[in-house]
């Protein structure tokens, strides 16, 4: 996962704020998409969506069906994880 690919997921697009919290909340534990919503305050569909652009984008994947579907960081996010720390830090201070 590269650094470019990272900051243009997280500060170049209008979902980044959501989506690195999500992140942030999947590197704790996963979750399924209603368990992120109620932990983030964010609607069911908002966070649905988000989901689907980190899944497209090799960020998460996912094991389960339906509602029970559970959410990981990808192998590769756990790798590049301090990166995007770093990204997200450096955002967090504008």
């Amino acid at each position: 996962m590269k650094k470019k690919f990272l900051w243009w997921l997280i500060v170049g697009t209008k979902g980044g704020k959501n989506r690195a919290r999500i992140i942030n909340e999947l590197k704790e534990r996963p979750y399924n998409i209603h368990q992120l919503a109620e932990k983030l305050e964010l609607d069911y569909k908002t966070v649905q969506h988000h989901m689907g652009v980190l899944e497209e984008s090799g960020v998460v994947t996912s094991s389960g069906e339906k509602y029970g579907r559970l959410y990981f960081l990808s192998d590769k996010m756990e790798e590049n994880y301090d990166t995007f720390h770093e990204i997200w830090s450096q955002f967090q201070k504008k």
